[in-house]
């Protein structure tokens, strides 16, 4: 039977002003240009550009919650679930922000009774470029995975859904997450190779599941054109975006057929879409034009013949 957690979900337009009431409000997300909260909510503001109306990002819950603070985690948390987020510059360089912020996060989980973890968001600026011999992505990879050996967490098969993109130049790493009290159902998609099973080529695995699924909620990780390990269809963005919703479709029937949660749907995802080059985003909306509730982001993927991921969230019916 699955967990009623009392999570819930919804984009609200910046336009429409701040929500009315904050407090059945577990996190929030902005992102480009957003303005300063004064709630006690713990805000996660993401350095990428919005292509069209801008949002806030909001998960809600049933249950009384409360807000804290653990190193530098900010955090609001109910009976069953967590929502944290860390904001650090890279003044010792990313590997060593990516490590220092994952130590904290695990840390703060495991003190405060969340082990769980069911979903990460991870921006860090220039996500392709190369320094100190290392593709930026590639030294967050390593950097992440020292983290979890050190606190004893899976590298692989029991890992939470995630997904890592380039934020503006400058901008410092930010990543915020869902934890929870109840296990979590990792899903993998039966059209690729698992992340943390991809060839050396690739560099350090990377440790995350291709979605969760925690009560009757499922979380998609940034999703891509890629079959196997390979990128498919370099080049062409709408065939591109169709190959992305193939694995999304594909990861949705998975997780039917391993869930008890109920049935979930593609017409009722709500998705994040990022855009590597702006100029395709009629194109990649050309494919998209049946969903309710989409928000576009101008943003690098981790590969640079990647022009576009696609992530997701839903709820059974």
């Amino acid at each position: 039977m699955a967990v009623a957690t009392g999570l819930q979900f919804e984009y609200v337009p910046l336009a429409a002003g701040a929500p009315a009431r904050w407090d059945d409000v577990l996190g929030v997300a902005t992102f480009g240009t957003a303005p300063a909260f004064t709630a006690e909510v713990p805000a996660a503001h993401v350095h990428t550009p919005v292509l069209g109306s801008n949002v806030y990002e909001i998960f809600r819950t049933d249950q009384r919650i409360e807000s804290g603070q653990y190193a530098r985690v900010q955090f609001r948390r109910s009976a069953d679930l967590l929502f944290g987020s860390i904001s650090l510059t890279e003044a010792s360089g990313l590997h060593t922000a990516t490590e220092q912020a994952y130590r904290e996060i695990f840390a703060a989980v495991n003190e405060l009774g969340y082990p769980h973890l069911a979903r990460i968001w991870n921006y860090l600026p220039q996500i392709n470029v190369e320094t100190k011999g290392l593709e930026r992505y590639r030294q967050f990879n390593s950097a992440r995975r020292n983290a979890l050996i050190a606190y004893r967490r899976d590298l692989t098969g029991n890992v939470p859904a995630a997904c890592a993109l380039g934020s503006v130049t400058g901008s410092p790493l930010v990543i915020y997450f869902l934890a929870s009290r109840h296990a979590v159902t990792a899903v993998e998609n039966p059209r690729q190779v698992s992340a943390y099973e991809y060839p050396e080529q690739y560099g350090p695995k990377p440790a995350f599941s291709r979605a969760s699924i925690l009560g009757n909620t499922l979380f998609i990780s940034g999703t891509a054109s890629i079959v196997g390990h390979e990128t498919v269809h370099v080049g062409d963005v709408t065939a591109q975006t169709r190959e992305t919703l193939a694995n999304i479709e594909a990861l949705v029937g998975e997780a039917n057929r391993v869930s008890s949660a109920g049935r979930f749907s593609m017409s009722t995802l709500a998705y994040k879409v990022y855009v590597r080059h702006a100029a395709d985003l009629p194109l990649i909306q050309s494919q998209l034009r049946n969903q309710a509730q989409i928000l576009y982001l101008l943003a690098d993927v981790c590969r640079q013949d990647l022009l576009v991921e696609i992530e997701a969230i839903g709820r059974a019916s």
